[in-house]
């Protein structure tokens, strides 16, 4: 994958919403943020990287759980101010332990 960080437009805290879905059941499974640095780091290492708003730290989905989220592929969408991964999951996506962060219903 080729990076042009100029096609992303980050908002005024640096950062970019990024939608996680499983590439095998079309599920949207999460929502995270993305920063310069962790949409590096995800395009370099094949595995998702995300900024934690309230820990202030970059952190790799799943490198303490196991459950990592393995690229497959990555668009942005027609504003550039979205970002949409395709992974394969090796475990829930929620910390909660819920296949999906969208368990919860309204």
């Amino acid at each position: 994958m080729a990076l042009d960080l100029t096609k992303i437009k980050f908002d005024e805290h640096g950062l970019v919403p990024a939608v996680v879905q499983d590439v095998k059941t079309q599920a949207v499974v999460m929502l995270a943020y993305m920063n310069a640095e962790s949409l590096r780091l995800t395009v370099e290492t094949g595995y998702t990287w995300f900024w934690s708003r309230s820990r202030q730290e970059l952190w790799n989905k799943g490198a303490t759980s196991g459950n990592l989220q393995k690229v497959v592929e990555m668009f942005y969408d027609c504003d550039g101010d979205a970002i949409l991964v395709r992974a394969e999951l090796s475990g829930p996506a929620c910390h909660t332990g819920q296949y999906s962060c969208f368990h919860n219903v309204i």
